[in-house]
Formats: C-alpha cells, structure tokens, sequence
C-alpha cells in the first residue's frame, strides 16, 4: 500500500453529516468519470450499501456546466458493511471488460491501487477487508 497524506471530506447522509464513528474510504478512478458513474450505480443497488454511498465532484471549472465525477466516499463501519464493500468492488472489477484502475485511500491515508487486469477476486477482497480492518484498528498493524 501506498502512503499518502490524510483525506477529509464531509458524508452526507440523508441530509445528514454521518456520526463521527462511521469511517470513510474514498475511491477514486484517475479521472475516469464512466468507471467510477458505474461503480456508483453498482454500490447503491447493494442493499447493505444503501444510503452509505456519496458522489464527490471534482470543483466546476470555469467555462463548465458542472463538475466531474471525481471520486465516491463509502462511510463503512460496524455490521459487516467492509466486506460488502469488499464483495461489491471484487465483483464490479471482474466484470469490467476494459482497462480499470482504482483507489481506495483510508481516512489516514493510506491506498490501496487495484488494477483490473488479471485481479483475483478473491485476494482482491482480501487486500480490501485488511485494508479497512487496519483502519478499525487505527494504524499500521501487518
């Protein structure tokens, strides 16, 4: 995993801005605004997603209509919702017949850079679930 600086960002939900102990993973596809559009629309048809998964757009540009997409912010927390993140994301990327690449970055930030080009799902989940479960337990354990 790649370390970077920290990520702050707001999560609406509902209106709402999401408890202070829901952690936040942000995914972000280098600009590739129809990957992550599909992603988006693959996650918030999860049920044990529902509600927990926000758009972020990138600041409008002048001379634009309005912002891209620039990346998605998943507030995971108790009850299991990391690894249906984890189940939802393995299986989107293996389903993606053209070039994908993704990146998952942590409240602290730290990143995980998943690149769909022969990904095995299954340590793709994995490497996902280690991922949050590190930043459950607040730092850099393995």
């Amino acid at each position: 995993m790649r370390q970077s600086g920290p990520l702050t960002w707001p999560l609406r939900q509902h209106g709402h801005v999401v408890r202070s102990e829901s952690r936040r993973l942000r995914i972000g596809a280098g600009g590739a605004d129809d990957q992550l559009r599909s992603l988006l629309d693959w996650l918030r048809h999860e049920d044990g997603l529902r509600g927990r998964v926000q758009a972020q757009r990138a600041p409008v540009a002048q001379g634009e209509m309005g912002g891209a997409l620039d990346a998605l912010v998943v507030a995971v927390g108790s009850g299991g919702v990391g690894a249906i993140l984890a189940n939802c994301v393995s299986t989107w990327i293996a389903q993606r017949r053209s070039d994908v690449r993704i990146t998952l970055t942590t409240e602290d930030g730290r990143t995980l850079e998943v690149d769909a080009k022969g990904v095995d799902p299954q340590a793709l989940t994995r490497d996902i679930e280690r991922l949050l479960t590190r930043q459950e337990a607040g730092g850099d354990s393995g």
